[in-house]
């Protein structure tokens, strides 16, 4: 991606599960940019499967990446958005609050992810610093590819869902939407946009039509998932563990 952007860009490599590393990162950035305008938070990993069976190092490794990850960089980045009195953007999910079987460690990251922004967003008002938060449904990247050819419990779920929660939406519109954003230093942002009024009405949607879509699935679900586990092992059933981050500096 550096290459892509050309002579001059700026890149690091670091773990985002790791505080001292992220730190690192985000310091020697602001250093060869001449300071931080804008952050964009978005390392994510996806591995799944019902609690009950799920290989738990899979589990912890999510939260690690996808929430404490996020907080990590917000951390090391405030200083310097302070200082420019900057835009500081987590990319969060629409599993925040659409939750379904066999994702309990993306959504419950996700929807710290979002507790997170909201906490921050008021602690970093004072010191001039917006803070936004970015809800997608599925996307077409990496992740969500690799999860649909490794991952039959997620291939399930996606298929129990209505067609507008279920499908996979083109990745370009999201980008745009991210950007626009930033350009208005936006506390929420969405793709598809229609994504944000549900949030408002997240707990009467997610209990009467997410919930009962996906619960038509998941049993057969988890009875797949526990015979994948009892021949291959948990870490086997729950895919291998793909890492995809884009950072925004």
């Amino acid at each position: 991606m550096a290459e892509r952007c050309g002579e001059g860009t700026f890149v690091a490599e670091c773990d985002v599960s790791d505080s001292d590393q992220i730190t690192a990162a985000v310091d020697a950035a602001a250093e060869a940019l001449g300071g931080l305008d804008v952050v964009v938070a978005n390392a994510g990993i996806a591995t799944g499967g019902p609690l009950r069976y799920q290989d738990i190092r899979s589990w912890e490794r999510v939260i690690e990446i996808n929430l404490l990850g996020v907080m990590y960089t917000d951390r090391a980045a405030l200083p310097h958005l302070e200082r420019s009195r900057g835009y500081l953007l987590n990319v969060s999910s629409s599993a925040a609050a659409l939750r379904g079987a066999g994702l309990s460690a993306y959504c419950a990251a996700k929807a710290g992810v979002e507790a997170l922004s909201d906490c921050l967003r008021i602690e970093a008002r004072s010191a001039g610093v917006a803070v936004g938060v970015a809800y997608f449904l599925f996307l077409d990247t990496d992740m969500v590819r690799d999860g649909e050819r490794e991952m039959p419990a997620f291939q399930r779920v996606k298929d129990s869902l209505p067609r507008a929660l279920g499908r996979t939406y083109p990745l370009a519109p999201a980008i745009d939407q991210l950007v626009e954003a930033i350009e208005g230093r936006k506390r929420r942002v969405a793709y598809p946009r229609w994504v944000l009024p549900l949030l408002s009405l997240r707990q009467l949607f997610a209990s009467t039509i997410v919930e009962r879509f996906s619960a038509r699935s998941a049993a057969d679900g988890i009875e797949e998932y526990r015979q994948i586990a009892e021949h291959g092992g948990a870490g086997a059933a729950s895919a291998s563990e793909r890492t995809r981050q884009v950072a925004g500096l």
